[in-house]
């Protein structure tokens, strides 16, 4: 399917993100077996465009992205099959069908950790997050959040200081700058390896039913989320729960229990959420990465494999792209949809299956080849 068909298909009435995950799935052919499968009224919008492109109302919207992806070299326009398309994404239930981008792509190569808390932090979770920011970006992680007040912009910031990249994913269009006050980082996140994101075309204002769904992005994209400061009924507990759903790792910083600010994050940690006081307890629970390429992990990866004593089959691993890439150090999934070039759901109903025969496992961070069993 081509970038205009997913436009279409995000476009189609009757439809939304969930129930077309639930229909890709299926893995319809384009365009008949989606003409089979689709509500009435999404399959006569989709037979129109197809049959009568000009008399569409979906053409605007067409035009629309080609004027965009034409403006700048900076634009672009991701969805599934494309080759900077988030695999972690597909991992969700709703995930977004398509996504604007404006900014450098390769922001979406390292593992990603999401950074998020209160608009009106204390002087301290501000400047904790712009620490853990710079700090988690110096390891080579990207840092992920919603580019709101506080927290998210802090940490946002701090990663782009250090030379790091950053993703903001928005709840409006990616040329809107939302909130006014950032529209110094809104521009140093298109020029300094930084990424803007939003499943909203350009153009789109900011609404506030937009931001509960930008959440899900946010923490889609990360291996995990650090919850910095955080009132005990805020967005970002929303976003702490979205991450738990999504199986991803969920991170607090404590505080005094006398700061307003802090009982959210103690709650998280009742909850069984990571106490963090510093970056090694991130650290500890993340997969470890090499500060350089997803590439260069899944290198690293294959080289410690091949050093290690064997019991099993060179030939069995050799045939086996998934068990190749496989070592004692965990591999997160979305590395093993890159490198073997397969889809979400084969990538995991193969892992299941090497889970039976005993050969691999999950582990925190991935998944990893049992001992005993690498080349």
């Amino acid at each position: 399917m081509t970038a205009k068909d997913w436009l279409v298909l995000s476009l189609l009435p009757g439809l939304g993100p969930r129930r077309i995950q639930a229909l890709r799935e299926r893995a319809p052919d384009w365009p008949d077996g989606w003409l089979a499968l689709l509500p009435k009224p999404a399959a006569t919008a989709l037979r129109l465009w197809l049959d009568h492109p000009d008399r569409s109302p979906l053409a605007p919207a067409i035009e629309a992205l080609d004027s965009w992806l034409a403006a700048s070299p900076h634009h672009a326009f991701l969805h599934p099959g494309h080759s900077y398309w988030p695999p972690l994404l597909d991992e969700l239930p709703d995930p977004p069908v398509v996504l604007w981008a404006s900014g450098d792509l390769a922001a979406l190569t390292p593992p990603a950790l999401a950074i998020v808390g209160s608009r009106r932090p204390t002087r301290d979770g501000f400047d904790s997050a712009a620490a853990f920011g710079r700090d988690l970006a110096g390891q080579g992680y990207t840092i992920v959040s919603g580019m709101a007040l506080g927290i998210d912009g802090s940490a946002q910031r701090a990663a782009l200081d250090a030379g790091g990249a950053s993703v903001a994913v928005l709840g409006c269009g990616v040329d809107v700058v939302y909130p006014p006050r950032h529209e110094g980082l809104h521009r140093r996140l298109q020029g300094e390896g930084g990424l803007l994101l939003s499943e909203h075309p350009p153009g789109t204002r900011a609404r506030p039913a937009f931001f509960p769904r930008r959440n899900r992005i946010v923490t889609g994209l990360s291996l995990g989320v650090l919850v910095v400061e955080a009132a005990e009924k805020s967005g970002s507990l929303v976003s702490a729960r979205l991450a738990m759903e999504q199986n991803r790792e969920v991170f607090a910083l404590p505080g005094s229990i006398h700061n307003p600010q802090a009982r959210g994050c103690l709650g998280l940690i009742r909850q069984g959420a990571t106490l963090v006081t510093g970056i090694e307890d991130i650290l500890a629970e993340l997969p470890a990465w090499d500060g350089t390429s997803a590439r260069g992990s899944v290198d690293a990866a294959a080289k410690a494999s091949q050093m290690t004593p064997t019991t099993a089959s060179s030939d069995a691993a050799a045939q086996d792209p998934l068990l190749e890439l496989l070592s004692e150090r965990p591999t997160p999934l979305d590395v093993l949809v890159e490198f073997t070039g397969k889809d979400v759901g084969h990538c995991q109903r193969r892992l299941l299956e090497l889970e039976i025969e005993g050969l691999v496992t999950q582990a925190v961070g991935g998944w990893v080849r049992l001992s005993g069993r690498l080349l």
